[in-house]
């Protein structure tokens, strides 16, 4: 490995210019953009154009301080620049290859020991967009050696949103990344494996390869709050990739106004996955027999269906309704508008049979007579979601009769609150659940083609099943991490989450090698292991970091503070959701611009953190604050705390007031 910052030599200089080549190429592709008019063909056209011209323009958008490439592969006869997007020259020479592209997955992937045609890697490093290194590694030649400038990318002090990592994938993620779009994934990543970015980078990579397909049906993000989407939110744009959903379960699910809370116990029995068999019952269970002929109008003349053959019409209709293949379960709604044109194709039916010829349109208004359609309010009556889900927890006799063997008298006593008007109903959050899954019940949801699913450990079964319904056919890549599972439902392993995601059969695979968290603390939160996930590969660090754990028996907080506010970078203060006020107002007072973190996720460089918003997060130095109240505020605390200490990149700082939990006592 050899490394070169001599502003003379003659390859940084080349290296310079070649970036200064790809600079120009990449304004003038914008300014060619720009240039597109409309042809004057029609307005649908002009309005297509103006959407595409307008995304194209957002993925070649330029960032300051991102350089066009960050790596370059040499095969001996051919030499390729590696950067976020590709970039052309005038004449279609490619300049920069898009780190997605096949020829750039030896960049990634190439070893001492198997180089894939390279002879070299070249790596370099920049200072505010200006290229001032670069460092050859050549292949095929020795062992594999630490690269120095790999290190720095990956230990840069971190301020505002999550950054991308394509100058610092290393070839366990590339694996997962370049999965095909046809294969599931769940990732079972320890803190700071990059479990979160290589999701991310995953979509980028399928919408790159199968941008036709994934343009039709869509990708979505699921991440579990809005302060942890707005951490995210860049990493995608600044690969190009703009067009991805972006949202909470909640947001997914927010079919009423959340306006309440459930006891634990109650929001786990209503993520339980048998709600959706007490859904499924109270819905079709409200689908009456027949109980009379009827006169169905067709060619002005009234055609009687008899009891005997609507009453195997419904039947069947049912029986479809519990189908055992997703693509072919009948739709409650569906179900209804194919009852009725059963009846219009009976009379149809009988009027041929009397020499007459219907056509579709009297047909299609026979389905719509007023006859048929009393039969059909009577028989199969049209449901509201909600008014569904309020009167099944508002009515004892009407839970009894769909939760009849799913679900005890205690547990239905659980779900049961006052009566009341449907209108200022206390929904929660887990309700909103419910009335989505009755809703898919109703109606088929539309789907996505891939969706990425992260801190899934947390998810209930019910949520589960609510991101499946937009799965459609497509695939999922599933993240998250066992021990860092805080939901009173969290599973001690992933196959409930999988089965309740539609994806049985996903394959685990383990990302275990942490690169963001130094060696120190990972050790030391990974004290609480045995405890909180005893089953679990042990995390282990990249790097060491000598000296970044400090555990202090006393503060004061504010100077702690202070004392890593001289080193550049971010801070996190996290502690119990409790103390988040004392905490601020302590900081505050000591004239320190500390803000507190939000659901918006925007706290500037000194943020108190609540520590159930931290899952996610990272920050160059983190101080937790009275770990054992952290510990002690929920069921699973030690979950959260373990969460909690390892969010630091570079430095943490954990200060006590009285005792540490058992587990951290050296």
């Amino acid at each position: 490995m050899r490394e070169t910052t001599t502003a003379s030599d003659p390859v940084l200089t080349a290296e310079r210019a070649h970036l200064a080549h790809a600079a120009d190429c990449l304004t003038a592709m914008r300014a060619a953009t720009y240039a597109v008019v409309d042809a004057g063909v029609d307005a649908w056209a002009a309005e297509r154009l103006g959407a595409a011209r307008a995304d194209r323009l957002r993925a070649l958008a330029a960032d300051p301080g991102v350089p066009p490439f960050f790596g370059r592969t040499d095969t001996g006869t051919e030499t390729f620049h590696i950067g976020r997007r590709h970039v052309r020259d005038t004449d279609g020479t490619p300049v920069v290859i898009d780190w997605r592209a096949p020829m750039s997955r030896p960049f990634y992937r190439a070893s001492a020991a198997d180089p894939q045609g390279l002879v070299r890697r070249r790596r370099f490093g920049f200072a505010g967009g200006e290229l001032t290194s670069y460092e050859d590694e050549l292949l095929g030649v020795g062992d594999d050696v630490s690269s120095r400038l790999l290190e720095q990318e990956i230990e840069r002090p971190r301020s505002g949103p999550m950054r991308d990592i394509v100058a610092t994938i290393q070839p366990e993620q590339d694996a997962i990344v370049r999965a095909p779009l046809a294969e599931s994934i769940c990732v079972q990543g320890a803190p700071g494996t990059g479990k979160t970015a290589v999701g991310l980078h995953r979509a980028a990579y399928l919408l790159y390869t199968h941008g036709g397909q994934l343009a039709r049906t869509g990708v979505l993000v699921v991440g579990p709050n809005r302060a942890f989407l707005r951490y995210i939110e860049q990493v995608l744009p600044t690969l190009g990739e703009v067009d991805v959903d972006q949202t909470t379960v909640a947001e997914l699910t927010a079919r009423v106004p959340v306006r309440g809370t459930d006891a634990p116990g109650v929001a786990v029995l209503k993520g339980d996955a048998r709600m959706a068999e007490v859904l499924h019952r109270a819905l079709w269970g409200s689908i009456a027999k027949p109980a009379d002929d009827v006169q169905v109008p067709m060619t002005g003349r009234r055609r009687r269906v008899p009891v005997e053959r609507l009453k195997r019409y419904v039947d069947d209709l049912r029986r479809r309704g519990r189908a055992g293949d997703d693509q072919q379960v009948l739709h409650h709604a569906a179900g209804r508008e194919r009852l009725a044109m059963l009846l219009a194709e009976d009379a149809r039916r009988q009027a041929e049979a009397a020499g007459g010829s219907p056509t579709d349109a009297e047909t299609r208004r026979a389905a719509r007579s007023p006859e048929v359609r009393a039969f059909c309010d009577a028989v199969w009556p049209a449901r509201d979601a909600a008014e569904l889900v309020h009167a099944l927890l508002t009515n004892p006799a009407v839970l009894a009769r769909a939760a009849r063997g799913v679900l005890d008298g205690g547990e239905q006593g659980l779900l049961l609150r006052p009566a009341g008007p449907l209108r200022g109903a206390p929904w929660t959050e887990a309700d909103a659940v419910l009335v989505d899954e009755v809703a898919g019940l109703l109606e088929r949801t539309a789907g996505y083609g891939h969706v990425v699913v992260d801190e899934a450990q947390d998810l209930s079964p019910m949520q589960c099943r609510a991101i499946a319904r937009r799965l459609a056919a497509g695939s999922l890549t599933v993240l998250g991490d066992l021990a860092q599972a805080t939901s009173p439902w969290s599973a001690a392993d992933w196959s409930r989450t999988l089965v309740g995601l539609g994806r049985p059969g996903t394959a685990v695979r383990p990302l275990t090698r942490g690169y963001r968290v130094p060696g120190e603390v990972l050790e030391y939160a990974n004290r609480l292991l045995p405890a909180i996930a005893p089953g679990l590969p042990v995390a282990t660090a990249v790097r060491r970091g000598t000296g970044s754990l400090r555990v202090r028996p006393d503060g004061p907080l504010p100077d702690v503070v202070r004392e890593l506010a001289a080193t550049p970078g971010s801070i996190g203060v996290v502690c119990a959701d409790a103390a988040v006020a004392e905490v601020t107002g302590a900081l505050l007072a000591a004239g320190l611009p500390a803000s507190v973190l939000g659901e918006d996720g925007d706290a500037g460089l000194l943020a108190v953190v609540p520590a159930t918003l931290a899952k996610g997060l990272e920050f160059d130095a983190v101080v937790v604050v009275d770990p054992a109240a952290i510990a002690a505020a929920e069921p699973r605390g030690l979950h959260r705390l373990y969460v909690v200490l390892t969010r630091a990149v570079s430095t943490l700082v954990v200060l006590h007031t009285g005792d540490l939990p058992e587990l951290l006592v050296a």
